[in-house]
């Protein structure tokens, strides 16, 4: 598997009065890791440029991943999407990000703003081509891809902001390279948070009211690093050694969910569990330690916050500011899942525990199962590669 690989995260905020989005962002990652992201904007806002965004950005992002020429897709869009009668321009303008063996990048940019690329924190320049497919000028792009790039794309709507009140003539791209720039040295902030972190500051120069739908995409390379979840005991209890050498045989970090199965792993290894008493958070228990592990926690409470800070992070992110901080158990596995890893395999155990059959606990016989779907489901969302192994 390649040694790179793509994070990519997204934000937008609507025109003011709209509940729907102008802007789509549709991404589409093959086996192998190759990703396409498309960025369409719709002419207007409301449900006709979302419908419109959203059309282009399938069309793009489908074709392209199969592998078909980006003049065949251009000719899909001018024949599947009219032109205004009145402006006489497309309905939808578009940036395509192709990204292909985690080493090279193709980028094509119609009519949006132009694609920023940062190496090492700073703002680097890079060659574009102007070819015409179906009387549209594309700028074309191909340039290889090094640990840490980050490229940001965005919708109009971005540039526009602060038009006629805090600025003249809106938010200028120098000003945009400037704001973000320090931002993206390596480390500091992932593709999620980067496009938080600037659509917040896109709205906040609407002054909280968007005079237009504005799309922030970015996308980060990062080297593959592995992370093993073991969570639960094994249905045959027989099977627990087999479990423990799979488990402590992968490389990566290891985290152990559950009170069960960390005295499981610690009879394994030879070691002893030794709790804490630091609640960071009144909700949630407390970690423990065993020498050559490097987090143990609770169970089903931690994961059930996890799985709140995963379902906010693949869409508003609001909650950023607390698990990016937080010493407890679930902002820790949260910030090693999120930000760190790209592979991620589970090792669940399919035993009941008796203190989860009572009356008095919402709980039920596949919870663990239940859990672990709900947040593969997410992380797989955020473009993790997950593996999960079931004992």
């Amino acid at each position: 598997m390649n040694k790179l690989c793509a994070d990519i995260g997204y934000m937008s905020i609507n025109h003011i009065g709209e509940e729907l989005c102008g802007d789509t962002v549709n991404i589409v990652t093959d086996s192998d890791g190759n990703s396409v992201i498309v960025l369409a904007d719709g002419m207007g806002s409301g449900v006709k440029a979302c419908i419109l965004s959203t059309l282009t950005a399938k069309i793009l992002s489908t074709m392209l991943n199969a592998g078909l020429p980006l003049k065949n897709c251009v000719e899909t869009i001018v024949e599947t999407l009219p032109v205004c009668s009145v402006r006489g321009v497309a309905y939808s303008t578009f940036t395509v990000i192709k990204i292909f063996d985690g080493e090279f990048a193709e980028i094509y940019q119609y009519e949006n703003p132009k694609v920023i690329l940062f190496r090492n924190g700073h703002n680097i320049d890079y060659p574009t081509v102007e070819i015409t497919y179906s009387q549209r000028k594309v700028l074309q792009t191909h340039i290889k891809l090094e640990e840490n790039d980050v490229i940001i794309a965005m919708s109009d709507g971005c540039p526009y902001a602060g038009m006629g009140t805090a600025f003249n003539w809106g938010w200028k791209r120098e000003d945009i390279i400037a704001y973000i720039e320090p931002l993206t040295i390596p480390g500091a902030f992932n593709a999620k948070a980067l496009s938080k972190i600037l659509i917040d500051e896109v709205n906040a120069k609407y002054e909280l009211e968007p005079g237009d739908d504005a799309t922030v995409c970015t996308v980060r390379m990062q080297k593959r690093t592995a992370s093993n979840i073991l969570f639960g005991p094994p249905s045959n209890k027989f099977d627990g050694n087999r479990m423990m050498s799979l488990f402590f045989s992968k490389v990566g970090k290891h985290i152990i969910c559950g009170g069960t199965t960390s005295t499981i792993a610690a009879e394994y290894l030879g070691k002893s569990v030794i709790p804490t008493l630091d609640f960071y958070d009144n909700k949630i228990p407390p970690i423990a330690k065993i020498d050559g592990v490097d987090l143990v926690t609770e169970g089903v409470i931690t994961m059930n916050r996890v799985i709140e800070y995963a379902k906010d992070y693949v869409n508003e992110n609001e909650l950023y500011h607390i698990w990016s901080v937080g010493r407890d158990g679930a902002s820790l596995i949260s910030r090693i899942l999120f930000e760190e890893a790209t592979d991620i395999n589970f090792y669940v155990g399919r035993a009941v525990n008796p203190a989860h059959q009572t009356p008095d606990l919402p709980i039920t016989f596949n919870i663990k199962m239940q859990l672990v779907k709900e947040l593969e489901k997410y992380l797989l969302k955020m473009g993790k590669y997950i593996r999960v192994s079931y004992f």
